[in-house]
């Protein structure tokens, strides 16, 4: 053991976090079982694999499904973990039955164009967006859309809607924020077209606050409500901002194309450190667990990383102090897991 991970085994401000999933196969999407400590991948292969994940013992693969024909672009689990809807660039959703690992719906032309996000927004409803801006809103239990708009020009990159489940808002690779009424299934309002793509997003501050990852790296803050135009803006990232999660209300986690994942507060904005890295490949998607303490990444670079963010629970920013710029290359005691296990391999 070197000395570097001596340290890291001996510091009590590290907290632990399972080792690394590794997959024969670049991993697109992931998701946390919102009961069990379990994981859903969806690779580029079209395969869905779940596996059990602890800190105490062996991660397992529990089950392999081989139901799309083309990757698996998003998935995600519903509110009670029963079911896994999944979608595809075969152009297909489909439900799975956890319980007995069989397909209960299929929408195997769901989409005109490939599916590129999904959504699932409560017991019956779930949105998806394509590669040519297509938005839908699906009842899974008739496995037909109630409801279809088409707004944008290129790919929806991105949904998310609040806890009142009225609105969904979609983010486009055109650079524009829409904002859907599924009660009334309408389009809302869109805002004005940006310069830079706009390909993650993220509602944080009591909900009153949509934060957006760009293509140039820059994260733009909308009010809740307030689609037209930004009302905040916070530049800083190197390269674009692929995935986003919030954390807490004051608190998001960022992945970069340039591999590395950041903790942001937002309002006031500032870099409060790394969580940590896939090794320069890009950082394809995040999920938060069930109570909050495990951040997972996945990449090209074929693996489930699991970091411990218990480190960013107490953080408390104060707006009249000045931030810290060394804080952007601030390794988080998050990264010191890797670092141990690293120096295991030496």
């Amino acid at each position: 053991m070197t000395e570097s991970a001596s340290k890291v085994l001996t510091d009590p401000k590290v907290s632990k976090a399972p080792v690394d999933i590794n997959i024969d196969s670049i991993v697109v999407d992931i998701s946390f079982h919102p009961a069990r400590d379990a994981i859903a991948a969806g690779t580029i292969d079209g395969e869905v694999k779940i596996y059990s994940y602890s800190v105490h013992a062996t991660n397992h693969e529990l089950m392999t499904l081989d139901h799309h024909k083309k990757s698996c672009r998003a998935l995600c689990f519903s509110e009670d973990g029963t079911l896994l809807f999944s979608a595809s660039k075969d152009k297909s959703l489909q439900v799975v039955d956890m319980n007995t690992g069989s397909v209960t719906s299929k929408m195997m032309n769901a989409h005109k164009s490939p599916i590129y996000s999904l959504l699932v927004i409560d017991n019956y409803l779930i949105a998806t967006g394509d590669d040519d801006g297509y938005f839908k809103l699906w009842d899974y239990r008739r496995e037909t859309a109630i409801m279809e708009a088409k707004n944008s020009e290129e790919f929806i990159s991105d949904l998310t809607t609040n806890s009142e489940k009225k609105v969904v808002l979609a983010t486009s690779g055109e650079g524009t924020l829409t904002a859907f009424n599924i009660r009334a299934k309408r389009m809302e309002l869109q805002s004005e077209l940006f310069e830079s793509e706009f390909l993650s997003m993220a509602v944080v501050k009591n909900e009153n606050k949509v934060a957006v990852g760009t293509g140039e790296g820059a994260i733009n803050i909308f009010n809740w409500g307030e689609w037209g135009n930004i009302s905040d803006r916070f530049p800083g990232h190197p390269m674009s901002i692929d995935s986003m999660v919030a954390i807490s209300d004051d608190i998001i986690c960022t992945g970069s194309m340039d591999g590395v994942i950041r903790a942001v507060h937002v309002l006031p904005n500032r870099f409060l450190g790394i969580v940590g890295n896939h090794d320069e490949f890009p950082v394809e998607n995040m999920s938060l667990s069930k109570d909050g303490k495990l951040l997972a990444s996945c990449s090209h670079d074929q693996k489930i990383k699991f970091w411990n963010i218990s480190c960013l629970d107490d953080i408390e920013e104060d707006p009249n102090v000045k931030p810290k710029h060394k804080n952007k290359k601030k390794k988080l005691a998050s990264t010191r897991q890797a670092d141990f296990f690293a120096g295991l391999a030496d």
